[in-house]
């Protein structure tokens, strides 16, 4: 399980506006399809059919697995029924097995079961259920449940807001590699909420979440690089990941690009390039007067292969790809 589920836009509080998107504000989503990883147990084959896509395979061998008292075979079945793969969606069964795998101390079916509760998936909405099942999920060693749980503890509505408590299971699921954990925790520090203000230690964290593959993280770490913000200055550097974010759809990269471009910071000017990149941030949501009123002086030749070339790139990947 790759992401958090619980994209709650509590993190807004945390960093500035003019620095990266924060998570929108959205209910709690379903388990995706298939799992990073195996979870513990002895289901090698009930496993290995449903990485293939062999679902009635993986159905058939992890039932067998499940009556053999298996939590692991338990969850597996939870997820087949969840996502309707090789049979059609049944919640109930879902959240049936997800309970029994749970009640066998599995950390993947208590996360399960928490996201079914937030999103009502099989039942009324329980987010207080949900959030027991998380900080349970949390202290198996849990890397999604840890993260999420630490947005609750920010949010200040399942528990009292402790920004202390935030850091510490952002860094429990940190120190797993998550993404969103990385860039959450480092956003905490460039802050100095719960933990000591420790701008070089943000930088890391950030640049730890952008090699992961986060986007906010990419946008952040590019702008403390290009500005010399807990790190030595690499405007180039700096150039080339806004240049990578802007091309994943990042509206703030996407207009920070066009600046680099338009001052020849980092990389050559470039004053069909800056046009070309403000008009698609733009359509982002990404307003810039100072843009505006660059690309207003540019020649019509400029002006007209900037468009032709940003309506190009609108068409193939979207303002939010």
């Amino acid at each position: 399980m790759r992401r958090a589920f619980l994209a709650l836009a509590v993190l807004a509080a945390l960093s500035a506006p003019a620095l990266a998107q924060k998570p929108p504000v959205a209910p709690a989503a379903p388990p995706p399809a298939k799992p990073a990883a195996a979870p513990a147990g002895k289901i090698d084959l009930a496993y290995g059919a449903f990485q293939r896509g062999f679902y009635l395979t993986a159905l058939a061998e992890a039932t067998k697995q499940a009556q053999a008292n298996d939590r692991a075979a338990m969850t597996l079945l939870g997820l087949i029924y969840a996502e309707g793969l090789g049979v059609p969606r049944d919640d109930k069964k879902a959240a049936e097995w997800y309970k029994l795998a749970a009640a066998r101390g599995d950390s993947h079916a208590m996360f399960a079961l928490a996201m079914f509760d937030f999103a009502g998936r099989a039942g009324p909405r329980n987010p207080d259920e949900g959030a027991r099942l998380l900080d349970q999920a949390a202290r198996l060693g849990h890397a999604l449940a840890a993260y999420d749980l630490g947005l609750l503890y920010i949010d200040g509505k399942q528990f009292p807001q402790d920004f202390a408590h935030a850091a510490q299971l952002f860094k429990a699921a940190a120190d797993q590699g998550n993404p969103e954990a990385l860039y959450a925790l480092g956003t905490l520090y460039k802050e100095g909420r719960g933990v000591p203000k420790d701008v070089k230690q943000y930088a890391q964290l950030m640049g730890a979440a952008a090699v992961a593959g986060n986007l906010d993280a990419m946008v952040e770490y590019a702008i403390a690089e290009f500005n010399g913000d807990g790190m030595a200055k690499n405007e180039p550097a700096a150039a080339q990941l806004f240049l990578q974010a802007a091309r994943r759809g990042s509206p703030i990269a996407q207009d920070r690009l066009a600046r680099i471009l338009m001052a020849g910071r980092g990389m050559p000017a470039n004053p069909t390039d800056a046009v070309k990149w403000h008009i698609i941030a733009k359509a982002g949501g990404a307003s810039d007067p100072e843009l505006d009123v660059f690309a207003g002086k540019q020649s019509k030749d400029v002006q007209d292969t900037a468009d032709k070339a940003a309506k190009k790139w609108l068409a193939t990947a979207g303002p939010h790809s």
